[in-house]
């Protein structure tokens, strides 16, 4: 079994919290508070560019050259196609207006801070595990979405699901997962503390959508 294969089935237990998360649900039916909608993609916002800097990190420290684009590639998709798609839909006209400033909540800034410092200080195989759930969590969500969901032309939320479950991000988490499992097989001292990355950033991936479900923000001082 490649190591993608067993981390993916050691975190089932975190996976099926994900595909019962009510923010979830509530996107897939079309039923999402939009104002819920503006809270995350604000928060998605900030996440992503911090996770653009985690890959641009990881991509300076791949073991060749083909790894090495593909992270920087990829650190470019989250910091302006994906950043694109939330300005769009925060620009859409379905979704309220801000009432402020955007700001990280508690859980966005963990999770970029994890992120980042996996990518800066980790080895490389563990900093590569880490980053590999917001790639794969997100197509599977995607994928499972088109699937069930019922995307008429005038559901609010296709767009999003649209594309996660495009063709080419399905693409780029076979890509990432090849990458992961090569360092695993390169490093096999590595592979428990990467399937204890890949848990932690999985973890993270179910929070942050409960989290953006219930609008965290920080408690007042």
């Amino acid at each position: 079994m490649s190591f993608t294969d067993d981390t993916w089935t050691r975190t089932a237990d975190l996976r099926t919290a994900v595909e019962n998360s009510a923010f979830l649900a509530e996107l897939g039916a079309g039923s999402l508070d939009p104002a819920t909608f503006r809270h995350y993609l604000e928060q998605d916002t900030i996440y992503l560019a911090g996770y653009a800097r985690a890959l641009s990190l990881l991509a300076a420290r791949a073991p060749g050259p083909e790894s090495a684009g593909f992270w920087a590639g990829s650190a470019h998709g989250a910091a302006s196609v994906e950043v694109s798609l939330h300005a769009d839909l925060l620009a859409g006209g379905r979704l309220p207006q801000p009432t402020g400033p955007a700001l990280a909540s508690p859980t966005t800034l963990g999770y970029v801070s994890y992120l980042v410092a996996a990518a800066a200080t980790a080895p490389y195989a563990v900093a590569a595990a880490a980053v590999l759930p917001c790639f794969w969590i997100y197509a599977d969500a995607g994928r499972r979405l088109a699937a069930h969901a019922d995307l008429v032309a005038d559901h609010p939320y296709a767009r999003w699901v649209a594309a996660y479950d495009a063709p080419e991000f399905h693409l780029s988490v076979e890509r990432a997962r090849r990458f992961v499992d090569e360092a695993a097989d390169a490093n096999p001292g590595d592979v428990e503390a990467m399937h204890e990355a890949f848990a932690t950033a999985t973890r993270y991936e179910w929070m942050f959508w409960e989290t953006a479900h219930a609008r965290e923000g920080w408690p007042a001082a």
